[in-house]
């Protein structure tokens, strides 16, 4: 079932507002949360500028299966639990710079984070873009509305 309107424009609010997600990987098999900055694919897939030196880097490229969580701010909702997020899980995948999508993705990022293109001279920083699988998404209590992959994509390209 597609979402409402109004669903529909909060949850791309939020994704605007909210430049920085929380990254569930498998780190030997267990979870490990991290933060990370994210940009956003015009098919929804998320862009990523990570570190070598970062673990969540050498999880990903173990075990591509990740989640992210992206919340809005605190002061949205009179309580935490009301606070609309978005839960995605998907497939981490290294996007090289001989990848067809690395320009846009770097641009997108750079856009997104004027402050990130130094980094992008450092050789252990590298970009990843993560294919949402499943998505959910909680826009206040007893309103979450799961949505597939394909979904989500058809949402993405739509957005205003």
């Amino acid at each position: 079932m597609p979402l409402p309107d109004d669903t529909r424009a909060m949850l791309h609010t939020v994704l605007q507002r909210q430049p920085v997600a929380a990254l569930a990987t498998l780190h030997g098999g267990v979870p490990a949360a991290s933060m990370v900055p994210y940009a956003l694919m015009p098919d929804g897939r998320l862009v990523i500028h990570v570190s070598q030196l970062a673990t969540h880097t050498a999880d990903m490229q173990t075990e591509p299966q990740v989640a992210l969580l992206v919340t809005a701010p605190q002061d949205t909702s009179p309580t935490p639990l009301a606070l609309p997020r978005i839960s995605l899980q998907g497939l981490a995948q290294p996007c090289p710079t001989d990848h067809a999508d690395h320009a846009q993705a770097r641009a997108l990022y750079q856009t997104r984070f004027p402050d990130s293109e130094p980094l992008f001279g450092f050789g252990d920083f590298s970009l990843f873009l993560v294919e949402p699988t499943q998505v959910r998404f909680v826009a206040g209590f007893g309103q979450a509305h799961a949505l597939t992959g394909a979904a989500w994509r058809l949402l993405m390209a739509n957005a205003p």
